[in-house]
């Protein structure tokens, strides 16, 4: 591939290391990057609020795909541009059958950020998957008083592999599921959303085409973006999903494995 108009990564797993930080190497060609006139995009499953410490470690504000795709935001301007949220009819329907459709798991919902809005709600019943999370929790029927951008199940002791199964055989008329540990949780959004609808937006913004994209990924939530991009890469340690549909696996998120590749390049 000749050099990328367009980059867009993964964040957990991919852009940053174990321990949370990006790496000296992979802050240095982002900022060669950054002078030859290149925007990175990050595109995560994160919300924005939890993007910005990001932003701040590889010094770049630019457009993020954020919810897996259902946010496009501004985080120079601090401006959601796009939101993909369910509509409350379908959200009432989306909870009910996952109750159904995953007994024992406790749900959430992400909404888009609004004045005087709690934007993570969930039931008593939920287990968050990472510590000191800003939840707040509701009364299960509360989860459906505002349209959500995002529902996630979380079940531990099951595989998250093993719960999208379910929920694409009982909702996949309703909802794209995708995961991004495997952690006995997954994440439902509207259909046809994903990371590649969200880069697709962020890449119409800057008037970049596909084939002029590369991106990067190690969890199923970030399959479709890798379909989508010019130029898919896989890291080391992703799910097997991704070393089968990517175009390159790099090297390990511990190992530099971004800045690997974009090295040809900047």
């Amino acid at each position: 591939m000749r050099s990328p108009r367009l980059v867009a990564s993964d964040v957990d797993g991919t852009l940053l290391g174990a321990d949370g930080h990006p790496g000296p190497r992979l802050v240095a060609v982002l900022d060669r990057m950054r002078s030859a006139g290149v925007p990175l995009v990050l595109a995560t499953g994160r919300p924005p609020r939890w993007i910005l410490p990001v932003c701040d470690a590889i010094g770049m504000r630019g457009l993020c795909v954020a919810a897996n795709g259902a946010v496009l935001w501004d985080a120079a301007a601090d401006e959601v541009l796009e939101a993909a949220e369910f509509p409350l009819d379908v959200l009432a329907e989306v909870i009910d059958r996952l109750h159904v459709a995953l007994p024992g798991a406790g749900l959430a919902v992400e909404r888009v950020r609004r004045p005087g809005v709690a934007e993570f709600c969930s039931e008593p019943a939920f287990e968050h998957a990472w510590p000191n999370s800003d939840h707040v929790e509701v009364p299960s029927a509360e989860l459906v008083a505002l349209p959500a951008m995002k529902v996630l199940a979380r079940r531990p002791g099951r595989s998250s592999d093993a719960m999208a199964a379910e929920v694409r055989d009982r909702l996949g008329d309703l909802v794209d599921v995708t995961f991004s540990a495997s952690v006995g949780l997954v994440e439902c959004s509207v259909r046809g959303v994903t990371k590649a609808h969200g880069l697709a937006q962020a890449a119409a913004h800057l008037g970049v085409d596909a084939e002029e994209v590369v991106a990067f990924g190690d969890m199923p939530n970030d399959l479709e973006m890798l379909r989508w991009a010019g130029h898919g890469v896989a890291m080391g340690n992703a799910h097997p999903e991704l070393h089968a549909a990517a175009d390159e696996v790099t090297a390990h998120h511990d190992e530099d494995g971004v800045a690997l590749v974009l090295e040809r390049w900047f």
